[in-house]
């Protein structure tokens, strides 16, 4: 693939900017909502794609089945087991992906390990993704210092690459994430892994405020983030919030065929999905007037 940047409007990167300047205008802050490709399967999740972007969010998070994940706590755990028992694939992924950023227009990121990517090959792995319409990639487990070379190749592509600074970040180490993090800066907003929780942390103010001063992308916090409330009380100091398992553990309610029987039919469950995306927007909206 060809190094030379992409000027393009409809770039990854303009395409987030977009968002983030369409959000302004309409004064309100951003909903990144997380799901798991794959659980409970391809269909159900083009479906739930489709549904968080009739529910207005800004960003959606497409997580990429791991075997080893590093910082996803036991309910996303638990979808990428399913996923990859649902035979979900690379080239699954790429495919459906670009069937349905045919059909919305809220851009959609890959949260996906460095290994995967590596393994495909950067270039491969990154010329694959743009085809496939995706509008950048977060990858928690790619230290700084070996980054320079997925870097050079979003760059190239206008593909976003979102860092992560997280509350054990050294300030000097944070500082250069920020600065180098394209799209939005990941505000990880409490240290371990992901997973709902039932309070903010103390100081989250303050660091978002700090990072403000040395990023220039917008801030996004995730992880614990879960209810309206919530999502309201972090947009009130962030320009928005990433919700991934309180929406997972919605889909783990998905009846795969073998459970027709004992759990939720995947209608019901995207219906309910889309409707606490909504419920989390109309809080956002509340927070920034």
């Amino acid at each position: 693939m060809s190094r030379t940047a992409f000027p393009h409007a409809d770039s990854g990167v303009a395409r987030i900017a977009a968002r983030f300047a369409a959000n302004a205008a309409a004064g309100r802050k951003a909903v990144a909502p997380f799901v798991t490709a794959g659980d409970p399967d391809t269909a159900t999740t083009a479906d739930v794609l489709a549904a968080i972007d009739r529910a207005g969010a800004t960003l959606i998070e497409l997580g990429v089945p791991y075997s080893d994940p590093i910082a996803d706590g036991a309910v996303i755990q638990a979808s990428y087991v399913r996923a990859l028992a649902q035979g979900m694939s690379l080239d699954r992924l790429f495919a459906m992906v670009k069937d349905v950023t045919g059909r919305i227009t809220t851009p959609v990121l890959a949260m996906v390990s460095y290994s995967i990517i590596y393994r495909r090959g950067i270039d491969r792995f990154v010329t694959e993704s743009l085809a496939a319409g995706l509008a950048g990639f977060v990858v928690p487990d790619l230290p700084i210092e070996e980054s320079d070379d997925l870097a050079a190749a979003c760059e190239a592509a206008g593909l976003a690459l979102v860092r992560l600074v997280t509350p054990t970040t050294p300030p000097e180490r944070a500082e250069q994430i920020a600065r180098r993090s394209t799209g939005f800066l990941y505000c990880v907003s409490v240290a371990g892994v992901t997973g709902a929780r039932t309070s903010l942390p103390d100081g989250l103010v303050e660091r978002v405020a700090w990072l403000r001063t040395k990023a220039s992308v917008p801030i996004l916090v995730g992880f614990g983030i879960s209810t309206p409330e919530q999502a309201r009380a972090v947009a009130a100091v962030a320009d928005g919030v990433i919700v991934g398992s309180a929406l997972v553990r919605r889909l783990a309610e998905a009846a795969p065929p073998q459970r027709a029987d004992s759990a939720s039919p995947p209608g019901q469950v995207v219906a309910a999905i889309e409707q606490h995306v909504q419920d989390l927007v109309k809080a956002v909206e509340t927070s920034a007037k």
